[in-house]
């Protein structure tokens, strides 16, 4: 019947939200109204690669940690991007997670280059702790900040794409557990390694 029918298999997660990547993620998202078998953290992190192969030229709809490179092999022909398909993806959205926002955490989060965020910090800093502002901000930044007030959660980026796609959600579930308002989180390279971490960013981002 599966053969026929095909499987469904819902996100560990409430629509629109951050994804879970871990089983007390998703205990904290449905309580005791799930069974949960608990296989360990996800190695990826974020979800996966989604290809539209309806319309006769593959398109990606959602860059995942196969890259461009390991689907035209896999293909046998280029893959358009999600902007070089739009002609073709007519209505609806054709898959979840392409939405414009989705992965939001509750804090806002806004992304800015290094220098910009650096200024953001320095802004911070002037106006003191009035209001708040300070104890309910998070930084997640691959480059080196100066001048952080000791009440602003820094995170550190790592380095690398990889390691950032795996725990990017963890990450954003840790700012809005900590009680932050606000995260800023510096842009990430504009290198194609890096193209489904930037994509989870600027939906969450909207």
């Amino acid at each position: 019947t599966l053969g026929v029918m095909g499987l469904a298999g819902p996100s560990a997660n409430q629509f629109g939200r951050v994804s879970s990547t871990t089983a007390a993620h998703v205990r904290s998202e449905f309580g005791d109204r799930l069974l949960i078998l608990d296989g360990g953290a996800c190695r990826v992190g974020i979800e996966s690669t989604i290809v539209d192969c309806s319309r006769g030229v593959p398109v990606l709809l959602r860059p995942g940690a196969i890259g461009p490179a390991q689907l035209e092999v896999a293909c046998g022909q280029p893959v358009l991007t999600r902007e070089q398909g739009q002609a073709l993806q007519q209505g609806a959205p054709r898959a979840a997670g392409t939405l414009a926002a989705h992965y939001a955490p509750r804090a806002r989060l806004r992304l800015m280059d290094a220098k910009a965020l650096q200024m953001a910090l320095d802004e911070l800093h002037a106006q003191g702790p009035a209001g708040g502002v300070l104890q309910r901000t998070a930084v997640y930044a691959r480059s080196a900040m100066q001048t952080v007030p000791a009440q602003v959660l820094l995170l550190e980026m790592p380095q690398d794409a990889v390691a950032t796609a795996q725990q990017l959600f963890a990450t954003l579930r840790r700012c809005d557990d900590s009680g932050c308002a606000q995260v800023w989180v510096e842009t990430p390279p504009a290198t194609p390694d890096w193209d489904a971490v930037r994509d989870r960013l600027h939906r969450a981002a909207v």
